[in-house]
C-alpha cells in the first residue's frame, strides 16, 4: 500500500501496524488474514457491513481480545508481548457507552481520574479542563442518565481523553446520534487530530468516513477489500457520467446527433441508468471518468455545433457505490443499531 508522507516529504511515523491479522471463533472466520498502516496523527476509517470483523480487529488492537496470529503493534508497542504499554498509549470508546448514568458527569470523569492514577488536584483539573472542553460544564453536577445521547457520547469521549492518549480507537461513535450531534462530534474528531492524535474509526456512515478519514480501508468477509483516500476508492468504481438536459426538442436532438460519437461508444456496456439518449426527458448522458478534460471535450463539441443544454450535472461515484460495490448485496447494511463481532 501507498506510504502517506508529511508535509516535508519525509514518511509519517507509524501509530499502528498489523501484518496477518487473524480471528476465528470456532469454524468462524472473523478477521482472515488483514493488514493495516495507520500513520500518526491521521483518521483511518475502517468500512464494512454487520458482521464484518470491524469491532473484532478494534478489540484485538486495544488488547480486549487476542488474535490467533499476526504481528501487531500499537503506538510501536507489541499487542501480544507488552499489552500494558499499549493500554497506556491508546484511549477506546465503544459502541456502547461506558458513562455510569447513577453518577453526574464530573463524577464520572473524576473516577476515571482516580483509574489512572493521577493526584485529587490533578485529577479535578483535566476534570474541568475536559468538561470545559466538551461542552458539558453546565451538565456537570447532573446525572448522567438525563444527558442527551450526543451528551453522553461527548461524555464518553471526554472519558476516554483524561489520560490523555495520543491512539484512540472510536468505534461507531455517532450510532444513534441526530445529524447535528453527529457534526458537534465530527468536530470534535477533528481537534483532537489537529492536537497530534491518530483516530481509528469504525463506522457504518458512508459520509462520516468520507468526510474525516485520511484514509479508509473496507472490511469485507474478514479481509480488506480495497484501501485508500476516498478519492481513490471513488475512482475504483465505474458510473461516472455528464448529463445534459433541454427544454427544447429541436436542440435535444441536434445534440445527440453531435454527441453521437462520444455517447454510443462509451455507453455500450458500461452506461449509467439513462447512458443512451433518453427521448422523454430531454436528456442525454455521457459516461465520464468527471475530469475537466472530459468535460471540456463535450462542450467543445456542443459550442461547434451551436448548442447549449439548459442543464449540465457532473455524477460521479460517491462511498455508497464504493461500498456496494465491494461489499455485495449482502453487505449492504441496516440500521446501525446491531453490535458487529
Amino acid at each position: 500500500m501507498p506510504t502517506p508522507r508529511k508535509g516535508d516529504g519525509r514518511p509519517s511515523p507509524t501509530a499502528v501496524r498489523a501484518v496477518g491479522l487473524r480471528k476465528s471463533y470456532g469454524e468462524k472466520v472473523v478477521l482472515d488474514g488483514i493488514d493495516l498502516r495507520i500513520p500518526a496523527g491521521s483518521v483511518f476509517a475502517l468500512l464494512g457491513p454487520n458482521g464484518a470483523g470491524k469491532t473484532t480487529t478494534v478489540k484485538i488492537l486495544s488488547t480486549l481480545i487476542t488474535a490467533d496470529a499476526g504481528d501487531v503493534r500499537v503506538g510501536g508497542h507489541d499487542v501480544a508481548a507488552d499489552p500494558q504499554s499499549v493500554r497506556a498509549a491508546i484511549g477506546v470508546t465503544g459502541q456502547f457507552s461506558a458513562v455510569d448514568g447513577l453518577i453526574t458527569g464530573e463524577e464520572n470523569m473524576l473516577l476515571m481520574a482516580d483509574l489512572h492514577h493521577l493526584s485529587k488536584n490533578e485529577g479535578r483539573r483535566v476534570a474541568a479542563e475536559l468538561l470545559e472542553r466538551f461542552d458539558l460544564v453546565e451538565a456537570a453536577k447532573r446525572p448522567a442518565s438525563a444527558y442527551s445521547g450526543g451528551m453522553k457520547r461527548r461524555l464518553d469521549l471526554a472519558m476516554t481523553l483524561v489520560g490523555s492518549p495520543r491512539i484512540i480507537f472510536l468505534d461507531e461513535p455517532t450510532t444513534g446520534l441526530d445529524p447535528r450531534s453527529r457534526h458537534n462530534m465530527w468536530g470534535i474528531i477533528r481537534g483532537l487530530v489537529a492536537d497530534g492524535v491518530t483516530v481509528l474509526l469504525t463506522t457504518q456512515y458512508l459520509d462520516e468516513a468520507d468526510e474525516l478519514a485520511d484514509r479508509i480501508a473496507v472490511l469485507n468477509d474478514g479481509r480488506i477489500a480495497a484501501e485508500g483516500t476516498a478519492e481513490e476508492l471513488k475512482r475504483l468504481i465505474p458510473g461516472g457520467h455528464i448529463r445534459l438536459r433541454f427544454n427544447d426538442p429541436a436542440a435535444y436532438r441536434s445534440a445527440a446527433d453531435a454527441l453521437r460519437e462520444v455517447i454510443l461508444p462509451r455507453a455500450l456496456g458500461s452506461a449509467p441508468p439513462g447512458g443512451v439518449p433518453d427521448d422523454e426527458a430531454l436528456s442525454l448522458s455521457i459516461p465520464s471518468d468527471g475530469s475537466q478534460r472530459e468535460l471540456r471535450s463535450v462542450l467543445d463539441r456542443l459550442d461547434s455545433a451551436g448548442i447549449e443544454a439548459d442543464e449540465l450535472t457532473v455524477h460521479t461515484p460517491d462511498l455508497d457505490d464504493v461500498f456496494f460495490a465491494l461489499t455485495g448485496p449482502a453487505g449492504v447494511p441496516d440500521q446501525p443499531t446491531e453490535k458487529t463481532r
